[in-house]
């Protein structure tokens, strides 16, 4: 076993493991063991395990991008003043100043990535278990948890007349239901990609966000993934293209929950959230990121200027009514 094999073992049994569950769980209840349907909803029991267990990552990934949102002004103020200045003691100092504000804020850049890259290796291992189906079945083995019977098993089923181990570049081409399954199942998953990645910039993002420098490599990549993806798709067996058209559907109502109830401030949608709010009779919400003391010292501060307006007013003497002589 190479050294990339070797990583990615512990990954490969994981998802067996999932599926495998799943497919005992389903064919205990009836469904046939041997159908493609059974192992069809086990993957999609597999995507709803790991993206389940990804929840804690995403609400960190949510928290981090609004300290992003907040300490915007600050990040402007500091380029500002480095603006021209090349030399290295004023890039380290911009550096160090920059992480200090990360730090103020309790956030990074690289929290947008996490949910992404936590799932690429049980994306990756699923993949090697499902190419390696038709290999495992010639030579007698099984594949992680897998035994030799499931992995017979899985290589037999099909969903609409389409193997799920069948990939379209890899001998999937003579078959018309792998040809037609594939070129459907890669729409919808390039698809749901660019509808999430639209609506977060259309919906979720600050004016401040959408003119910084970033956002042109994010409208790159609106464009740039989907097409990534799509061309990678032909590569990719029909059970993998469940598993990541699966995925980016619960990516795409996922995000649009929180473009609905958790915007990003100073966004279009939160603004659509702070109306329906107010016609409600309901307060603002608190504002979800940064570091709770700021939020808290935020909150002090509001209190005490309220008093000090309080106590600032005059209170006017009434006047007493005198007795007539």
């Amino acid at each position: 076993m190479d050294f990339f094999g070797t990583i990615m073992f512990p990954f490969k049994w994981l998802v067996s493991v999932i599926m495998v569950g799943f497919h005992d769980g389903l064919s205990a209840i009836g469904l046939p063991a041997a159908n493609g349907w059974t192992w069809t909803l086990s993957i999609i029991g597999l995507v709803l395990v790991i993206r389940a267990a990804l929840i804690p990552v995403f609400v960190k990934q949510i928290k981090a991008q609004r300290g992003m949102q907040l300490l915007q002004p600050d990040l402007k103020k500091m380029q500002e003043k480095y603006k021209g200045k090349t030399d290295q003691l004023s890039r380290q100092a911009m550096a160090q100043e920059q992480m200090a504000l990360y730090k103020k804020h309790g956030t990074n850049p690289f929290s947008a990535c996490l949910p992404m890259l936590i799932q690429m290796p049980f994306f990756f291992a699923l993949f090697q278990v499902l190419s390696g189906i038709t290999a495992a079945k010639d030579l007698g083995q099984g594949i992680g948890a897998m035994s030799h019977d499931q992995v017979v098993q899985f290589d037999a089923s099909s969903i609409f007349g389409a193997p799920l181990s069948s990939a379209l570049l890899h001998g999937g081409a003579g078959n018309p239901a792998v040809v037609v399954l594939s070129i459907v199942m890669i729409l919808a998953m390039t698809a749901s990609q660019f509808i999430t990645q639209k609506q977060i910039m259309a919906k979720n993002m600050s004016e401040e966000a959408m003119a910084s420098p970033f956002m042109r490599q994010q409208k790159m990549m609106l464009y740039i993934l989907p097409i990534v993806f799509g061309v990678g798709g032909i590569n990719f067996p029909i059970g993998v293209l469940i598993y990541w058209t699966t995925t980016n559907l619960w990516t795409m109502a996922q995000q649009f929950f929180v473009i609905r109830r958790m915007p990003t401030p100073g966004s279009p949608a939160a603004k659509a959230l702070a109306e329906r709010r107010a016609a409600k009779g309901l307060p603002d919400l608190p504002i979800l990121g940064g570091k709770k003391a700021d939020v808290e010292a935020e909150a002090a501060a509001a209190a005490a200027a309220a008093v000090a307006e309080a106590k600032s007013q005059r209170i006017q003497p009434q006047r007493k009514n005198r007795k007539k002589k």
